[in-house]
């Protein structure tokens, strides 16, 4: 952090602030203390007839490999909120949220993965702008070796094995690139 998104000093120091027990960067010129949280990733695993919906990367990171619809959360939105618009945004489905699948939390590059169970509202769907293309997959059909990201192997994995509790991961020995 250069400059205080408060007042425009490029008086920042990094130190625990009073009563904190975790460094910060803190304005010497107007006082703001600056607080970095993790990023949430929100997405849906869309399953049809055991099937799963996986999209193939058409952006970076990890073009051309494959992944659950998902993307950051945005401001003002609730976490389904934010599952569902990426499920459109990537495949242009229309789809119900059963229950959150899986938590998987990547503290090394401060990001939180949230993927809910979901079924689909009508059988269409299409790649948008972010995916090369969009279909369903058996446990057998999956391209395990193509799969974009670590999270997207645990919540398929956590699926497949047919154990139908709520999954969470703590991540800290992982290291995948940033989504």
């Amino acid at each position: 952090m250069n400059f205080c998104s408060n007042c425009g000093s490029d008086q920042l120091h990094l130190k625990v602030p009073q009563g904190d027990n975790l460094p910060r960067y803190i304005c010497g010129n107007c006082g703001t203390i600056h607080y970095q949280n993790p990023k949430i990733v929100v997405g849906c695993l869309v399953v049809q007839q055991n099937q799963v919906m996986l999209c193939r990367r058409a952006i970076e990171p990890r073009k051309g490999l494959w992944n659950l619809p998902a993307g950051y959360l945005e401001n003002g939105e609730t976490v389904e909120e934010g599952a569902l618009r990426e499920t459109w945004e990537e495949a242009g489905a229309k789809v119900v949220i059963e229950r959150l699948h899986t938590v998987y939390s990547l503290p090394h590059i401060n990001q939180v993965y949230m993927h809910f169970l979901c079924y689909m509202q009508n059988p269409e769907y299409t790649a948008g702008p972010e995916s090369l293309e969009v279909a369903f997959f058996t446990a057998n059909t999956v391209p395990w070796n193509e799969l974009a990201f670590s999270s997207t192997r645990f919540t398929l994995e956590h699926f497949f094995s047919g154990n139908q509790q709520q999954a969470t991961y703590l991540g800290q020995f992982n290291h995948e690139p940033k989504a």
